[in-house]
């Protein structure tokens, strides 16, 4: 097993993000439904402003808790702005960082990813799974 292997080697590249001004909440709604995306880094101009997850997202719904409340869930995208919903300065790492640092990070302050940024400017997103899928290809 690799010791010091840096997160540039399992992070995503292929960056989907969203700017907090010119994007809304629908925005964000459609790209978590659709791909396989649970974390979406969130600009201001180009530099990392925060992130917004599915979970976040899914915290605005009420409509697996009440029965016919979908026009109540639509009602909440309108009235809320990404800046409203979004963790703000997230904790981000560099691409250097070892894979190892990162899983540390994951684990003691409960995240699921973590954007990877030089200078903040975002490069990349390492998730749990990025962690957990490396993991499982040194076995």
């Amino acid at each position: 097993m690799k010791k010091r292997a840096p997160v540039s080697e399992i992070m995503t590249t292929d960056l989907v993000t969203v700017d907090k001004t010119k994007h809304t909440l629908r925005d964000v709604k459609s790209i978590f439904a659709k791909g396989n995306i649970r974390h979406l880094p969130v600009l201001e101009g180009e530099k990392l402003a925060g992130i917004i997850s599915k979970n976040d997202m899914n915290r605005l719904s009420f409509g697996t808790m009440f029965e016919n409340q979908g026009d109540s869930d639509e009602a909440v995208l309108d009235m809320l702005s990404i800046d409203q919903v979004m963790t703000h300065h997230p904790t981000s790492i560099s691409p250097e960082t070892t894979i190892r640092d990162a899983a540390e990070m994951l684990v003691s302050h409960s995240f699921h990813s973590l954007p990877v940024s030089e200078n903040g400017t975002p490069t990349g997103i390492v998730t749990s799974t990025d962690i957990i899928d490396y993991l499982l290809k040194q076995y």
